[in-house]
């Protein structure tokens, strides 16, 4: 019998690869989605085209009312998503306050339930400089407490915490993965905007690997 995972997943293309990749290993992959009242809360629904897909046991979660002691993100409220690159300082408006240790705590119950011996989520070095809770530290000290909060002790994977997103998307291509089946842009409109820091950091990375992005976009 496959050992079981629980793979967080957004429906973006950071997480689609993980998600692959994780199947790829031979795991029992369980797909576990959250709705935390983001703007962009389209990707839900390509996450749930693509579990389909997929064949694969997938669940999803609405955890909204988190919203009511959480705020401050242009993710979350009625604040202007910020236009530029990751590098940007205006980015950290899109910190959702504590988002990963809240969505991997629920996730490593999730995976208690089941008997599942590990969490997979997205984080990458692109992340590190705006997200605190994606940088290495943050995944280590997690990893610590969740070998010890629970009688199972539950490992935090993270396969591409050290690489970019020009990176994991090369890892992706070779997989033979069809990224038209993710949605990254913050904006949850139709198209993507093409000019929030997730559309951007996307499009150089298709760039980058000499590939034209299968998503339409506004400009």
């Amino acid at each position: 019998m496959s050992e079981k995972v629980i793979v967080i997943y957004s429906g973006g293309m950071d997480s689609y690869t993980v998600l692959n990749h994780a199947i790829k290993q031979g795991f029992d992959v369980y797909a576990l989605t959250f709705d935390y009242g983001q703007r962009h809360v389209k990707e839900i629904e390509y996450a749930k085209n693509a579990c389909k897909d997929l064949g694969i046991q997938h669940k999803i979660v609405d955890i909204s009312a988190i919203n009511s002691i959480i705020s401050g993100s242009s993710l979350t409220d009625e604040i202007e998503v910020p236009e530029g690159h990751y590098e940007s300082d205006n980015m950290k408006q899109t910190v959702v306050p504590n988002r990963n240790m809240i969505l991997l705590s629920m996730a490593v119950g999730y995976a208690v339930s089941l008997d599942a011996t590990k969490v997979f989520y997205g984080a990458h070095s692109g992340d590190h400089a705006i997200y605190p809770d994606c940088r290495p530290e943050f995944v280590q000290k997690m990893q610590d407490v969740c070998a010890i909060a629970n009688y199972e002790p539950v490992d935090i994977v993270v396969p591409y915490i050290n690489n970019t997103k020009i990176e994991i998307l090369t890892d992706g291509l070779k997989m033979g993965l069809d990224y038209s089946k993710t949605w990254t842009c913050y904006n949850g409109r139709e198209k993507a905007c093409g000019k929030c820091g997730a559309c951007q950091e996307r499009l150089e990375a298709f760039e980058l690997n000499q590939q034209t992005d299968p998503l339409e976009y506004e400009s």
